[in-house]
């Protein structure tokens, strides 16, 4: 059976005769992409105010002149503006993550039959659970290379595998050959995960990093479309897809030599004792006024955490650690419980119910709504805070599940449940990607300390391609066992779990600076 590779899946399905809620009689074929977060709840202690007003950047309202400061450095605030260049070319790896989730739509096809593993539904989902097991390890090791080598550094020795994968995936002419190049690829991917984020996360200034943190799903979302796009010639050129997978190389190529010209995080150079280096940063992305005020946290915190740059496993075990590691593995153990990946596979079927034969263009408008969601997400998430975004977002989804199931059970003129089908799709699709896609990936490095960030990351996206790998395994079984409304119903009841849990777990980090939530979440700093 098929695996499903992430959060952001797309689905093609070879056959436009299968009914979207009879049990499947065929095998189907679905690539995902994420991708895509107290035990008691967390009381915060204020060391400003925790909800201050914030504004989508907005260049014109964020240009002001700052005096002098201690430094005798004087300049303008510009906002998200002098942190964008950088922040894009780490979204650049999501682009390359969504890209290879949907470059294996369409051609798998294709290649199978090259390749001579046609029919063989074990090979084809070996094809792309090896992904999932390659982005598991690479998730766990990212946390150690961002500790002693930094975000720059991991960066750029994380395009090897990329490219690497890449090609020899475009060149390969046997089934070995194709499964070690998605395995690179995947090792590639699970370290872009966790990194990317965690950059962000410390280099953005504290009223953008939510805004400037959803860059990685709309980074993720425009791979998928760009390979979904290219992925239309496969469907009459046999051999396309040596081609697309070529193409896969080179947004690699482009964040490799784009990490050259970014800044390290300011907070790792502080770690790592380069201070000046540190004050150059923040003075280049936050502005002059900032440097002593952010220097002077940084080495607080520091030393509260220990000065060595590198931290032990075991630390996550240990308060407060531990209480971010249990939300960040349960938020994403929500995300992927709450049927995102299962909804996608089947939206393409949804779709072809109300006419849409092509499942390419079904993808494709699946896709878009996904876009249009975390652009969405951009705008609030500074406005309205994580907390109540994470939360209005699984209600919507469960509302969603539930208006599908009631398509399902009730005796309602076929054309009306089509409609009703399609609707509860498109809005799960979008609910998700306007909160449970884009929050979890932000909120988690956000409630981290920095001794421990890369650690806590890498063991939350470490569960949630475990989560992955098991929905994709189980899913289809389920719906032939009990049908699609007994299974979506659950992905209903998971959603309102997951917001129960928002509600009573998590807290708001909008507006405030990584160290003052770490210093809040943690009594003896």
């Amino acid at each position: 059976m098929n695996s499903i590779v992430s959060s952001a899946i797309i689905s093609t399905h070879s056959n436009p005769k299968l009914v979207f809620f009879s049990k499947p009689k065929i095998k189907t074929k679905s690539y995902s992409l994420n991708y895509s977060y107290h035990l008691p709840k967390l009381r915060v202690s204020a060391i400003k105010d925790q909800n201050p007003e914030s504004k989508i950047p907005n260049v014109a309202d964020e240009v002001t002149e700052h005096p002098l400061d201690e430094n005798g450095g004087g300049g303008f605030d510009l906002g998200w503006l002098p942190a964008f260049p950088h922040v894009l070319v780490a979204s650049m790896s999501n682009f390359t993550f969504g890209y290879h989730i949907g470059v294996m739509n369409g051609p798998i096809i294709s290649i199978a039959r090259e390749l001579g593993f046609e029919g063989n539904s074990f090979i084809e989902g070996l094809v792309v659970s090896i992904f999932i097991a390659g982005a598991f390890i690479g998730s766990l090791s990212t946390g150690s290379l961002v500790d002693k080598l930094g975000c720059r550094l991991t960066f750029q020795i994380d395009t090897i595998p990329l490219i690497l994968g890449a090609i020899i995936s475009a060149n390969a002419h046997s089934l070995d050959e194709i499964l070690w190049g998605r395995f690179l690829v995947g090792l590639g991917i699970g370290v872009n995960v966790v990194l990317v984020p965690i950059y962000i996360s410390e280099v953005a200034p504290t009223k953008y990093r939510g805004a400037l943190g959803s860059l990685c799903q709309i980074g993720t979302c425009l791979g998928i479309i760009a390979s979904l796009s290219l992925g239309i010639p496969s469907e009459t050129d046999p051999h396309w897809w040596r081609t697309m997978l070529y193409i896969a190389s080179v947004p690699s190529f482009i964040v490799g030599l784009g990490m050259q010209f970014a800044v390290d995080s300011p907070r790792w150079l502080c770690k790592s004792g380069r201070i000046n280096d540190a004050k150059k940063v923040v003075r280049e992305l936050w502005g002059a006024s900032e440097v002593e005020g952010a220097i002077e946290e940084f080495q607080s915190v520091s030393k509260n955490d220990g000065s060595d740059l590198d931290s032990r496993w075991s630390e996550i075990l240990e308060q407060p650690h531990s209480r971010v590691a249990f939300i960040g593995g349960a938020l994403f153990v929500f995300q992927q419980f709450a049927g995102i990946n299962g909804v996608l596979y089947f939206s393409s079927l949804t779709f072809q119910n109300v006419g849409v034969q092509s499942s390419a263009l079904a993808s494709l408008f699946v896709g878009l709504t996904n876009f249009a969601g975390a652009l969405c997400a951009l705008h609030l998430i500074d406005r309205e805070g994580r907390q109540k975004l994470i939360i209005g977002s699984y209600l919507g989804m469960a509302i969603s599940m539930f208006l599908v199931v009631y398509a399902v059970i009730f005796p309602l003129d076929e054309q009306l449940s089509n409609n009703l089908s399609i609707l509860g799709t498109i809005m799960y699709i979008f609910s998700f990607a306007i909160g449970a896609g884009p929050v979890t990936g932000i909120i988690v490095p956000e409630l981290s300390s920095t001794r421990t960030r890369g650690k806590i990351m890498g063991f939350s996206f470490s569960t949630h391609w475990v989560c992955n790998f098991v929905v994709g395994l189980f899913f289809l079984e389920l719906v032939e066992k009990f049908g699609v409304a007994p299974v979506y119903a659950s992905f209903g009841s998971v959603s309102l779990l997951a917001a129960a849990f928002a509600r009573y777990f998590l807290v708001e980090t909008k507006g405030r600076s990584l160290e003052e939530v770490e210093r809040s979440l943690n009594p003896k700093a």
